[in-house]
């Protein structure tokens, strides 16, 4: 949904509001992830004194998301009010975002999640939701946009709600970082995908490849000699043109692929590299070498690097 009309909106405002409990936290991730500027739980008398800064020459703000809601208490009466006063500027491009769902799945999250409703002054949940629904009434008919997400999980929401919102192109690509890591150091704790390249052949075992690292074409020649390289490499990016779209459709913003050899100096640093380049204009892709720096001690146990 394209929303931006650049001759008369200079800051493309988007107010995500609804239910207590229909998921506005994890649809302004969404919004977060492809570089507007959110705030969360924003008193709407606040509103006009925001639209005020982002207005102010100079300033970097052109895609904001604020979610306004019942936590709000007393203050949410006037949000028709202020969103009426920020329109009338012309200044901003103003798109109102609804999430709803039916009373069950609202009971049932605040069960799981064991908080309080904001409007639940006994305790009982439903109670809350019936008064809410009362509430929220005439701005959930101001909505532009009316997502329910009673049946729809977390990245489900998160792309509904940047699809109905954001122009094509204005998400982010998938971050990926292919780091390369040396087993003899230990394990990288933020990986999300590892792959073990020490059956590959070893250029620590040839005395004037030692001190290289992966970077140089004499030690990749070596490696690329292996007789498992070509059908290792063919099945690596298959596998990987598989499952980097897929992670980037499902909401994930940053994944870690991890190659490790033993001691991160030469297959490993390889394969990030070469795999950094294949995939650098597909996705928005960082290289990372954690123990390329490391001395090369004596290998333990025989084992080389």
């Amino acid at each position: 949904m394209d929303t931006t009309d650049p001759e008369t909106s200079t800051v493309e405002l988007t107010l995500i509001t609804g239910m207590s409990g229909a998921g506005k936290t994890h649809a302004m991730g969404a919004f977060e992830d492809a570089g507007w500027f959110c705030i969360d739980n924003l008193p709407p008398r606040l509103l006009p004194a925001l639209a005020d800064l982002f207005a102010l020459e100079g300033s970097q703000v052109e895609r904001a998301a604020v979610v306004c809601d019942a936590r709000g208490g007393a203050f949410f009466d006037g949000l028709l009010r202020e969103l009426d006063r920020i329109s009338a500027s012309g200044e901003f491009n103003v798109t109102v975002l609804f999430l709803e769902a039916d009373d069950d799945a609202l009971v049932d999250r605040y069960r799981e999640t064991r908080r309080r409703h904001p409007l639940a002054e006994g305790g009982e949940v439903r109670e809350g939701v019936a008064r809410e629904r009362a509430l929220v009434a005439d701005i959930r008919a101001r909505a532009d946009i009316v997502i329910d997400t009673t049946e729809l999980n977390i990245w489900e929401l998160r792309r509904a709600a940047a699809e109905s919102v954001m122009r094509p192109g204005d998400t982010r690509r998938l971050l990926v970082t292919f780091s390369s890591f040396g087993f003899k150091h230990g394990p990288p704790r933020d990986a999300d995908l590892v792959f073990d390249v020490r059956f590959l052949k070893n250029p620590h075992y040839v005395e004037e490849l030692k001190p290289l690292t992966g970077a140089d074409a004499r030690v990749t020649e070596l490696i690329r000699r292996d007789p498992l390289w070509d059908e290792f490499r063919e099945r690596l990016e298959g596998l990987l043109d598989l499952l980097l779209p897929a992670y980037e459709r499902e909401g994930k913003s940053h994944l870690v692929v991890g190659f490790g050899c033993t001691g991160g100096r030469h297959r490993s640093v390889y394969l990030a590299r070469l795999m950094g380049e294949r995939y650098r204009d597909g996705f928005n892709v960082t290289v990372a070498h954690r123990d390329v720096q490391v001395p090369t001690d004596p290998p333990a146990d025989g084992e080389g690097q």
